[in-house]
């Protein structure tokens, strides 16, 4: 353990660097996903044809193997950062897709025909009574589509994408087991720090009466 702390101590700028372009890599695509996936759930939760041609298409980009999608990404893309945020994008789009296609869905109907004999238009549904009550079920996906990000960003290290990826891959290419657990340890960390703070975040969004609903 003498080597690690030393390595870590020698190279403390290096992996607060790294851990820096791991975050960015990993906050644009989640929030480029997250900006996609949201309205398209809401798209699909009015047109019944569609939905499972389209939830079906994104299941599918989830089983392509990651090392396989980067590898698609640089013939079209090249390498470096850009073909590594949109790989991550098209992974982190399946989980905020389905849940906010299934929180909305999963609405009561109750309140939705509630809302309507009230005079609300469609638009204010959506805004006033489906979104608010699904809320917490895609703040869920986000969580989830963060944290995996995190981990699939080990990967963009393979074409040239940054992050602490290179610890990872440079430590196994050259035996050096302190440098691997560097990396290794440091993507956890952040993981679990990017999981604390969405939990608070997914907290935040949900209703106080279905939060005391939760707690009983």
């Amino acid at each position: 353990m003498s080597d690690f702390f030393q390595f870590v101590t020698e190279r403390h700028e290096q992996i607060l660097s790294l851990t820096w372009e791991h975050t960015y890599i990993s906050f644009i695509a989640v929030i480029a996903g997250f900006l996609i996936a949201v309205p398209l759930g809401i798209v699909l939760t009015r047109t019944e044809k569609l939905n499972k041609y389209v939830i079906g298409f994104v299941n599918i980009l989830q089983t392509i193997p990651s090392l396989a999608l980067l590898g698609l990404m640089i013939p079209l893309l090249g390498i470096g950062v850009i073909p590594a945020i949109v790989a991550l994008f098209l992974y982190s789009l399946l989980p905020m897709l389905r849940n906010t296609f299934t929180g909305i869905r999963e609405v009561d109907p109750a309140l939705k025909e509630a809302a309507r004999g009230m005079g609300m238009t469609s638009l204010q549904i959506l805004f006033k009574v489906e979104l608010p009550m699904a809320l917490s079920i895609i703040m869920g996906g986000f969580r989830t589509a963060t944290i995996f990000t995190i981990s699939w960003a080990t990967l963009a290290a393979v074409i040239g994408g940054g992050g602490l990826g290179y610890l990872v891959f440079t430590g196994l290419g050259v035996a050096n087991d302190s440098m691997l657990l560097t990396g290794a340890i440091a993507t956890a960390l952040l993981a679990t720090v990017a999981d604390f703070i969405t939990q608070k975040i997914q907290k935040l969004c949900t209703p106080k009466g279905l939060r005391s609903k939760r707690a009983n």
